[in-house]
């Protein structure tokens, strides 16, 4: 009986051993999605991460990535990432806002000096801590990193260089009301709309400009559409958010978050150098199209914004301080 006892016994922990093990050696996959292309920074730096991830498992996780939408637009990305359906998404700070207020000040207009600025905030204390409130958010997200969406610019078919000159002027903004706002205390007529109708309105004038980064109007080749003036006011520089979801996070061993969170940084590094030779490039063409690209004084445009920060910008105070500060 005593023998039998130890045999049955030890049967016993031999499947508890087995069953532990094939846990830990289960496969898995994630499913990556994004807005934009094949080719794009942000989908080529986190197809790079799922490499890593593979290599530094051995195989156990790996990563599968959709890019150019073909999920769904970011909307639906974010519902299917909340149920599990999606582990993996880039998304812009409009989807998150909601539910996580503070990501919001990083949407007024120039609320960063410049390029630099913007990429010490998101990669100190304050980045860090919006990537914390997302996680902890009813968003059912897991903030990872950061992503670069670089300064957004007019392009307009008239000559602008000062607040005065877009009196009249039509240009598209994105569907926000305090994006709105920003283009009419610039001094034009801010229209909200949907980005794939941007380039018909520009070819029937229903528009006569737009705001983007020079990646953005070459590839939707908004520039062919007689938007020949590229006025540089980086009114707008908006960071984007990778994240994961909840579900698919969960079910991560504590070392494999370690490990995901370590190469989604990398992963916010890499995308950056990918961001700055995809905008001189891209700046390159445009001017070769013949794309003048005009230098204002800044100071103009960020005085004429002021009553925007202003209305908007009452609840991020202390945190409108912080980042002011930071160098």
């Amino acid at each position: 009986m005593t023998f039998r006892r130890t045999f049955v016994a030890s049967a016993i922990a031999a499947i508890a051993l087995c069953s532990t093990l094939g846990a830990q050696a289960q496969n898995i996959v994630l499913k990556a999605t994004d807005t934009h292309p094949a080719g794009y920074p942000t989908v080529v730096a986190v197809e790079s991460m799922g490499k890593k991830l593979e290599a530094a498992t051995n195989g156990r996780i790996k990563m599968q990535m959709f890019p150019g939408a073909v999920l769904g637009q970011e909307k639906e990305t974010v519902e299917q990432a909340q149920i599990g359906a999606i582990q993996i998404v880039r998304i812009s700070l409009g989807v998150v806002g909601p539910v996580v207020p503070d990501v919001d000040v990083f949407n007024m207009p120039f609320v960063f000096r410049d390029i630099p600025h913007m990429r010490a905030v998101i990669d100190g204390p304050i980045g860090a801590e919006l990537l914390d409130k997302v996680t902890a958010s009813p968003a059912r997200l897991v903030g990872l990193g950061w992503m670069d969406g670089g300064a957004r610019s007019l392009y307009t078919k008239k000559l602008v260089k000062t607040p005065a000159d877009l009196k009249g002027i039509k240009v598209r903004m994105m569907g926000n009301p305090l994006f709105v706002d920003t283009m009419n205390a610039m001094g034009g007529n801010g229209i909200s709309m949907a980005y794939g109708e941007v380039f018909s309105a520009l070819q029937t004038g229903v528009i006569d400009g737009a705001e983007n980064n020079p990646p953005s109007m070459f590839t939707s080749n908004h520039y062919t559409t007689g938007t020949k003036y590229y006025a540089q006011t980086n009114h707008l520089i908006i960071p984007e958010l990778l994240v994961m979801s909840k579900v698919a996070w969960d079910k991560l061993s504590a070392d494999d978050k370690v490990l995901v969170k370590k190469l989604a940084r990398e992963a916010q590094m890499e995308q950056r150098t990918l961001w700055d030779k995809s905008v001189e490039d891209y700046s390159a063409k445009l001017k070769a199209a013949g794309v003048e690209f005009v230098p204002v004084d800044q100071k103009l445009f960020f005085d004429a914004t002021a009553p925007v920060r202003a209305k908007y910008g009452t609840k991020f105070t202390d945190l409108m301080q912080r980042i002011a500060a930071t160098k």
